[in-house]
């Protein structure tokens, strides 16, 4: 059964190294992302992305879920940009670990991302729209980047924020999460 675990919020020193690389995929880093999954569906604000780092554990391990019918549920370990668009585009943008702020940030429209399976199996996964922009925040968390260094116009999130974010949204046809 996995486990709940406690999202580190900013300030905690972990959110601010860099991530180490994983050397071996086995079943204990195949149960730390059964957690890390665990997590974010189970956290009050409902994320769509976790970086390991977020749960206390400096390794290069993201999860993301888009929770939509286009993406299927995605780990991958030692994510890297391997391209990305020269086209940026600004959204607002939330996290687990920053909980009750929303910040506008600019980001590649696309990226293409290399890694490693929870198998171990070398991968690639093109990404655009919000799954890019959640890509690319997770990975800023493993190196110690928090939106909040890249974002401007910081804000509360109250209701009216993202009520306003999510209608934006739903006019271009995009899901808004609350949390990356």
């Amino acid at each position: 059964m996995p486990k709940l675990l406690a999202v580190r919020k900013d300030g905690d020193p972990v959110l601010r190294k860099k991530a180490k690389k994983v050397s071996r995929v086995d079943d204990s880093l195949r149960r730390l992302i059964d957690d890390m999954f665990h997590t974010m569906y189970n956290n009050e604000t409902k994320g769509i992305g976790l970086a390991a780092p977020q749960v206390g554990v400096s390794l290069r391990i993201i999860v993301v879920d888009m929770q939509d019918d286009e993406h299927e549920p995605l780990a991958l370990i030692n994510p890297e940009i391997v391209k990305a668009s020269d086209e940026l585009v600004v959204g607002a943008e939330g996290c687990l670990s920053v909980p009750g702020l929303r910040g506008d940030v600019e980001r590649h429209v696309w990226v293409s991302v290399k890694g490693r399976d929870e198998d171990g199996h070398d991968t690639r996964v093109k990404a655009e729209g919000w799954f890019a922009r959640c890509l690319q925040h997770e990975i800023d968390h493993l190196d110690g980047i928090l939106y909040t260094d890249r974002a401007s116009n910081m804000r509360y999130a109250d209701d009216e924020d993202i009520c306003r974010e999510r209608a934006e949204q739903e006019v271009s046809g995009q899901k808004v999460p609350v949390s990356i």
